[in-house]
């Protein structure tokens, strides 16, 4: 056990996060996201499960260690709705909420069609799946400096 870091950050997920750098993308979704298929793709390889989390808590325990880039227009995407890329889902607005707040700064989050989102996704460092029922709760953060 360590001081002050937050319980839903297990330890696998750390040595993530200690690994990546300034640039590199962390993957953050929901149950649904065929996130064991693309996981296998990404630099670390494998995916990394916060079992019993929801996508709320999970972003607010990593974005305290987690900086998000300053360098890019928008260092967090998301994935549209299929057929209607205009619609908004609850956890579009929740998760800029979060991010915004990690931040202490309005926060620009793009959105990505389902089958780019993929793409990215497979070209992340990692994928970090919690329990989130969704749907559509799968979100990309960009890595930024301290």
């Amino acid at each position: 056990m360590l001081k002050g870091i937050d319980l839903v950050i297990n330890a696998e997920l750390i040595h993530a996060l200690m690994l990546m750098g300034h640039g590199d993308q962390l993957v953050l979704c929901d149950i649904n996201h065929p996130a064991q298929t693309i996981a296998r793709h990404t630099t670390y390889g494998r995916l990394i499960d916060l079992s019993g989390c929801g996508l709320e808590r999970a972003a607010e325990a990593i974005l305290k260690l987690f900086p998000l880039d300053t360098f890019v227009d928008a260092p967090v995407k998301r994935m549209q709705v299929v057929g209607d890329p205009e619609k908004q889902m609850p956890i579009f607005s929740a998760m800029q909420t979060v991010v915004d707040r990690a931040e202490v700064r309005p926060i620009r989050m793009d959105a990505l069609e389902r089958f780019a989102f993929y793409e990215a996704a497979q070209n992340s460092f990692a994928i970090v799946r919690t329990s989130d029922p969704g749907p559509y709760g799968c979100f990309i953060f960009s890595k930024g400096v301290i």
